[in-house]
């Protein structure tokens, strides 16, 4: 993950559950609509194969990262994969200090201020605010008051339109997945209303940074 890339389309996708058969017009999909940064959790069937065949259809034009990582274990076998970065719901100390120690962007994630600060402090690229609907956009600007220069990652209940509210309140960065990639629509393989769902996040940011 090239995090410049990153910061500048500050918005990650989250894909659980995906099958093998469909990952090939799922990933043409996310990249036309827009979106430059994936993760698939490691606990999704198959995931190591998706990560490594998402790589190979996606080239440069995705940065694919392994999300769920919850051992050495999982890291190990998500990077092998080819994935890019890490993501995770918690905070794994032996996987940050591996991705710390041989610069792979890592993102633990952490809900209460104490679990926050312990994130930054073990070295996370961003700290991963989840779930973040729990107490919405203003606590990030609650959050950013003792730890302005902790970069925030928010996860659970983002929406195009509250998507400039995060940010505004302090938030680093944003992530959608259940809400887009929908079982219904990858049961449906209704790839059209995917991309329609994603190009309306991007859309948001566009807008959003037209503000700035």
């Amino acid at each position: 993950m090239n995090l410049e890339n990153f910061k500048a389309k500050p918005i990650l996708g989250i894909l659980r559950g995906a099958e093998l058969q469909i990952i090939e017009p799922l990933v043409e999909t996310v990249i036309s609509a827009g979106l430059e940064s994936l993760e698939i959790t490691m606990n999704t069937s198959g995931a190591a194969e998706l990560i490594k065949t998402a790589k190979s259809i996606a080239g440069k034009r995705l940065a694919l990262g392994a999300g769920t990582v919850l051992s050495m274990r999982d890291l190990k076998t998500a990077l092998k994969s080819g994935a890019s970065f890490i993501v995770m719901p918690v905070l794994v100390r032996d996987v940050v200090k591996y991705c710390v120690k041989n610069k792979i962007p890592v993102f633990p994630g952490a809900f209460t201020p104490s679990e926050i600060y312990q994130a930054q402090k073990a070295g996370a690229t961003m700290v991963k605010v989840f779930p973040a609907d729990c107490c919405g956009p203003e606590y990030f600007r609650k959050i950013k008051g003792p730890f302005d220069k902790c970069r925030l990652l928010a996860c659970g209940g983002v929406t195009p339109e509250n998507l400039k509210d995060y940010f505004a309140c302090g938030a680093d960065a944003v992530t959608f997945g259940a809400s887009v990639f929908r079982r219904d629509f990858l049961l449906k393989k209704d790839f059209r209303a995917i991309g329609s769902l994603i190009k309306r996040f991007i859309d948001a940011w566009e807008g959003e940074k037209d503000e700035d």
